[in-house]
């Protein structure tokens, strides 16, 4: 017989979110991740007293009331808004693109002359059907939004020239002509107070949960250990790569506390020069409206990714695309095994989307309401 109803691999939000309602279904649950923590990607960390966003800033947004119902069950969540800003040589710039942005970089003060500026950039480009990423955003916004606040970031981001990236990456550039500083258009913000692993740890509670467990080890050891599989690692990994390896954008933090109070006024600063090697520095404190005496504060640098690495953004070309399908076709010849999340389904989730895809697979495997 085997020992728990559901064996879900992954600690992250889809599988807490599952783990959750099957317990509450009255089924035997075990959660398993190879890290030696749970919350998967938003795992937070206490140091000097600050929740340390360990895999980069989560800033939870939503639209969805549902959603926001559900994460204020094991949450109180603060009243933070992103305001992220950014810094082109020397000159800082409010995101998203708004009427501070505009002031800043012409002199404008009406939203009537930040539009004439933009159309009047965008007209001496004489772009047509744009063929690459740069095109695409010249054709958007101009010239100084383009090379201050977008071809620096992006080509970091990427690992590649803009005029070497399909148009297709970059579908709109929002321009917001007023002074509103709010980076998200969500009826619903915040950080949860005490950081987002203790959110999840409620989330997890009464679930039985072994860390530092690579999936691959537990089903040598213990085949028949669930009935039911919610499998939230990557898809390819769970085939050994025998049709080949999907492709993902990677990420490296370098963090250190500062003997500072406040280093930068601000959570999130964006370096758009592409000289600059990282993309943000993070100053977590911010998020939650610290007063510590210290601070601590992360650098991010995009990278290549290749296996070992931590997948963090699906490449979702023509190439990927067709391979993650042939590997869907696979699992949908899977009996026990459910393939969920980001890298179950080889697809970049928001949290809030995250959650709601997951109470679909609630309802579709528990037949119950998450």
């Amino acid at each position: 017989m085997s020992q728990y109803d559901y064996l879900v691999v992954g600690a992250g939000l889809t599988g807490a979110v599952f783990a959750n309602a099957a317990r509450r279904a009255g089924k035997t649950c075990l959660v398993i991740d190879r890290r030696n923590h749970i919350a998967g990607n938003v795992y937070t960390k206490e140091t000097e007293g600050i929740n340390v966003h360990v895999y980069g800033a989560h800033i939870f947004h939503t639209s969805l009331k549902d959603v926001w119902e559900y994460v204020n069950r094991f949450a109180e969540f603060n009243n933070y808004v992103n305001s992220p800003v950014a810094l082109y040589k020397g000159q800082t710039y409010n995101m998203p693109f708004n009427m501070n942005t505009f002031s800043k970089m012409w002199g404008v003060v009406t939203p009537a002359e930040a539009r004439a500026k933009i159309d009047e950039q965008i007209a001496a480009e004489g772009i047509g059907e744009p063929e690459n990423l740069e095109e695409q955003a010249l054709s958007l916004v101009g010239r100084d939004i383009f090379e201050r606040l977008v071809k620096g970031y992006t080509e970091k981001q990427w690992g590649r020239d803009c005029k070497d990236l399909p148009a297709s990456i970059i579908k709109r550039l929002p321009c917001r002509f007023t002074y509103d500083n709010n980076y998200f258009n969500d009826r619903f913000q915040g950080i949860p107070m005490g950081g987002y692993t203790a959110m999840v740890e409620r989330m997890l509670e009464g679930v039985d949960i072994r860390l530092n467990t690579e999936y691959r080890d537990l089903i040598a050891a213990e085949p028949d250990i669930a009935d039911r599989i919610i499998y939230c690692g990557p898809i390819d990994d769970f085939y050994d790569f025998k049709l080949g390896k999907l492709e993902y954008r990677s990420l490296r933090f370098e963090s250190e506390v500062l003997d500072e109070e406040n280093h930068q006024g601000v959570a999130v600063v964006n370096y758009t020069e592409r000289e600059v090697p990282w993309t943000r520095i993070i100053e977590h404190k911010h998020f939650e409206f610290g007063t510590q005496p210290k601070t601590v504060i992360t650098r991010e640098y995009p990278s290549d990714w290749k296996p070992g690495d931590e997948p963090y953004y699906p490449v979702n070309d023509a190439r990927n695309e067709a391979l993650y399908k042939q590997y869907a076709e696979l699992a949908e010849g899977e009996g026990r095994v459910v393939f969920a999340g980001r890298l179950g389904g080889y697809k970049y989730y928001d949290m809030d989307k995250a959650i709601a895809a997951a109470f679909e697979l609630v309802r579709a495997e528990l037949k119950t309401e998450p």
